[in-house]
């Protein structure tokens, strides 16, 4: 196939496009950020936060998390909204009148497409996780509500397999812990547990002590109890991993959080599937953009009563659906009844069948 350029239509659909895209996006940002204001600015007064930290360290940092959170949706916004005005106006029968196939005119759609999917996925592959660690920073000194909420109570974690260890009431300030057990199994016998109280954890080479610690070792039905002092123990397992983990895996670039997928892999994590729905969302949701962009085209290219807010309406009712479905499937995939993978791109996979039958409908 002949390549088919950038013409002065392709300008004025790309132009109108991005426009559209741009402004819609600045828009939602604009009142994002001044409910987000509202609700925190007593936090940002009590707690003495400098004006330079709240927009640069703060806001600099939430914007790119809802750039790429709403860009799906108004892609599909703004593809209905100009497309179905440039129908009502009679242009697209016009274009298309002149020799141009539909084929072709979702050319300089398709290019504007790329251009939002290449930005998401910088947004989601690298900036994003970047910036949550800053805004996270932030929050840990300036926003109360949102201290001392790093840790659960009761952490239970496999650091290997055959190996679990429970951990109760860690904090991260003083990298201590009122009790520890280490559980050790043979397939589904528990063969031995290593219990203390008053644990402490060392940053800097990684062990765990106690003043004291029991061990309990069961052998032919029998239990064997011995009570030792000083323990200091290293063990497959850093603090990081005791906090909210599906948060953490947010703060990670994908480069990092590859390399966490295959150590916890080695581990024998119960957790593989919510980092893999992690890692998987971060393809997926961008290449949504050129879905989108089909079913937007393919529903507002034709002139019909009701116009743009016809179209408009069922787009939303679409693009709600979409999001909607692939809240479900990700649960489904968290929960283990479906394979990550295919949790997180059958969405794609169905709204893609969705968008090559509405387009085959499309006007020619």
């Amino acid at each position: 196939m002949k390549n088919p350029g950038i013409k002065i239509l392709d300008r004025y659909i790309i132009r109108k496009f991005l426009g559209t895209y741009l402004f819609a996006i600045a828009l939602i940002i604009i009142i994002v950020v001044i409910f987000d204001y509202a609700e925190k600015v007593d936090d940002f007064i009590s707690q003495k936060a400098p004006f330079r930290a709240i927009v640069f360290q703060y806001y600099l940092n939430f914007i790119p998390f809802f750039i790429n959170q709403f860009s799906g949706l108004f892609t599909f916004i703004a593809v209905i909204f100009f497309t179905s005005k440039m129908a009502y106006q009679t242009e697209i029968i016009a274009i298309l009148s002149s020799g141009v196939s539909f084929r072709r005119l979702m050319w300089p759609y398709f290019l504007s497409a790329l251009a939002i999917t290449l930005l998401s996925l910088v947004l989601s592959l690298w900036v994003i996780p970047a910036a949550n660690v800053r805004r996270v920073d932030f929050e840990s000194h300036y926003i109360p509500r949102k201290m001392n909420m790093k840790y659960d109570q009761n952490i239970y974690r496999q650091i290997e397999p055959g190996t679990f260890a429970y951990i109760r009431n860690f904090s991260g300030d003083y990298n201590k812990a009122s009790y520890m057990a280490l559980e050790t199994y043979d397939g589904s016998s528990l063969v031995s547990v290593l219990e203390a109280a008053n644990v402490t954890f060392n940053p800097e080479t990684k062990r765990w002590t106690a003043p004291k610690y029991i061990l309990r070792r069961f052998e032919d039905e029998h239990e064997v109890f011995e009570q030792r002092m000083s323990l200091d123990t290293l063990i497959n397992l850093n603090t990081d991993e005791l906090g909210h983990v599906g948060e953490l895996v947010k703060t990670m670039d994908i480069a990092t959080l590859n390399t966490f997928i295959r150590q916890q892999r080695e581990k024998g994590s119960d957790m593989i599937a919510q980092f893999e729905v992690e890692r998987q969302s971060r393809y997926s949701y961008p290449i949504s953009t050129f879905i989108l962009t089909l079913i937007g085209v393919s529903l507002s290219s034709r002139k019909v009563r009701g116009g743009t807010s016809l179209h408009i309406g069922i787009g939303i009712v679409l693009c709600f659906s979409y999001i909607l479905f692939g809240r479900f499937a990700e649960e489904f995939a968290k929960g283990g009844v479906l394979p990550p993978a295919l949790s997180v791109w059958m969405p794609n996979v169905i709204f893609a069948v969705i968008a090559v039958y509405l387009y085959r409908k499309a006007p020619k």
